[in-house]
């Protein structure tokens, strides 16, 4: 029996909202890249739910938030791979299992890990080596001084990026700025996630999913259906057209 006999069979779609039944059926065919990343994306926010309640009950505080982020992460993407209607239980029912084992497992196995390098760290470096690909010895000073600006609007560019969406939780802004610095953040913030929004599908998917979501590399590598090589070169490539449209705007620049 195949997936679609087992769906239709189970009547499961009958039990969820139309669009996400939809995606269901259509990843049931042949398990195309979009859909997965659209199926990723509707049950998000139910995994990064489960981190939340796996960092409230730790009170020794030794893990970030965004580790157990990237954990349940991991374990949703299994679970949207492995899961078939004919297991006659509902995805969430099935995926809330493997999303908290992924974290459990990955905490029992950070110990020594997170005391060398945190997930922050550890995606932030990937990121910088995204932007940072060429050698600069044998350039010319001028180039050379270029390469270093753009690379450092790049990272300037994903903290504004972080502070929209995944570390904001974390209490990073700073609560004392006053009502003038916190409208200009605003402002600059929602012209940031505008042009985010105006880039191709998959560069757009690429950032929202590095920077939002916490995703590295690999794993929006297994979402999109390409390498991790592929998805720094498009990484690196959207922080360049988002760099050069915000600049172009005035939305920020650099006072040397």
């Amino acid at each position: 029996m195949t997936i679609g006999e087992a769906s239709a069979n189970l009547g499961w779609s009958a039990e969820l909202p139309p669009e996400e039944a939809a995606l269901w059926r259509a990843f049931a065919q042949d398990q195309p890249a979009a859909t997965r990343e659209k199926l990723f994306a509707t049950y998000f926010p139910f995994a990064r739910q489960i981190a939340t309640r796996h960092f409230l009950d730790r009170r020794s505080g030794d893990i970030e938030f965004a580790d157990l982020s990237q954990l349940a992460s991991a374990g949703l993407l299994e679970a949207i791979d492995r899961y078939d209607p004919a297991f006659g239980v509902p995805f969430k029912r099935y995926a809330g299992r493997r999303i908290s084992g992924s974290i459990i497992d990955g905490i029992a196995t950070m110990s020594e890990v997170r005391q060398q390098v945190s997930f922050r760290n550890r995606v932030r470096t990937e990121r910088a080596r995204s932007l940072c690909d060429v050698d600069t010895a044998d350039m010319p000073t001028a180039d050379a001084m270029q390469m270093l600006i753009d690379v450092a609007v790049g990272l300037a560019l994903g903290f504004m990026l972080e502070g929209t969406g995944l570390y904001q939780a974390e209490g990073e802004r700073d609560s004392g700025a006053n009502a003038y610095e916190s409208l200009v953040w605003k402002e600059t913030m929602q012209r940031i996630m505008t042009e985010v929004a105006a880039l191709p599908e998959r560069e757009q998917n690429i950032i929202r999913r590095h920077y939002l979501d916490g995703l590295n590399f690999e794993q929006i590598g297994a979402l999109l259906g390409v390498s991790k090589g592929r998805v720094s070169q498009l990484h690196k490539a959207s922080v360049g057209l988002l760099k050069k449209r915000l600049l172009g705007s005035n939305a920020f620049k650099l006072e040397r």
